[in-house]
């Protein structure tokens, strides 16, 4: 197997990457003022707003989130209104290669490769998250149920690094035997399971593809998505959660304490890195 050696990220290089997040992300509440389609900043970068009405300092990457009505509007409006020059909107449905189970915003023209990832064949280059949010099951058994099978869709889509990456031989084996399922059949299945827990409201969401903290193990409260306020974030405003306190509690704890310096770094460990000049 090829090993390659790790892209270093400097500080200037860590900068570049968050204009070009920026740029993305100006890209995207642009369509959605245009088009009324409500989104919020999601993760990091709602907290990097709260705390500190830009990037965290160390960050890299930058994240928003809508729910799935929403994001099919978004869908739409970027098949006519994306500066196509600059962005590529890439799903399951733009790239076949692509195994995650949310979106991302691609700026064109760069690349940014994760240590390990390198065999993949998908599109790449800096990018933000769009998250997608579904409906939970209120019922503790379904919840249960339902959180296994998001568990099992997750680990499926995650199988082409999990059979390069892992120490163990038998779990780099198990990712083998996974990695047979055609990703067709897995987007499916989860498509089947969103369509089911979006018949009617409950009293959690989430994003079934990617991982919560224990303290929010099955999701985030859906009465956040009801309300929204701007924030503002490296002098822009962007949409935002009302309730972001209830949303950056169950995520972070006490979000507005700061980690220790030692954590203050960016943890992206890259292979290749290109970037470009953009004016925002």
């Amino acid at each position: 197997m090829k090993r390659y050696k790790e892209h270093i990220v400097t500080n200037e290089e860590l900068k570049m990457i968050q204009k070009i997040d920026l740029e993305m992300l100006v890209e995207v509440d642009r369509i959605c003022r245009k088009y009324r389609i409500r989104y919020s900043l999601d993760g990091g970068t709602l907290l990097g707003a709260v705390r500190h009405k830009g990037f965290i300092p160390w960050d890299d990457d930058a994240d928003v989130i809508m729910l799935r009505k929403e994001y099919r509007k978004f869908q739409k409006a970027c098949r006519k209104e994306l500066d196509q020059s600059r962005f590529f909107l890439q799903d399951y449905q733009t790239d076949p290669e692509y195994r995650w189970g949310y979106a991302k915003m691609r700026r064109k023209n760069t690349e940014y490769i994760r240590l390990g990832q390198e065999h993949l064949q998908q599109k790449g280059g800096v990018c933000i998250d769009i998250f997608v949010a579904d409906n939970v099951p209120d019922q503790k058994v379904a919840r249960n149920i339902h959180y296994f099978l998001c568990y099992c869709i997750r680990k499926t889509m995650y199988a082409p690094l999990g059979a390069k990456n892992e120490k163990s031989s038998l779990l780099r084996m198990w990712y083998a035997l996974l990695n047979r399922i055609p990703i067709k059949t897995v987007f499916r299945a989860r498509n089947v399971l969103a369509y089911h827990s979006n018949k009617k409201r409950t009293k959690l969401i989430s994003h079934y593809t990617f991982q919560y903290p224990k303290s929010c193990k099955y999701g985030l409260p859906r009465a956040c998505f009801d309300e929204f306020i701007e924030l503002e974030f490296e002098g822009r405003k962007f949409q935002a959660f009302k309730d972001y306190h209830t949303y950056l509690t169950m995520h972070y704890g006490n979000y507005m304490k700061l980690p220790p310096k030692d954590k203050r770094v960016c943890e992206t460990r890259l292979s290749t890195l290109k970037l470009t000049d953009v004016e925002i």
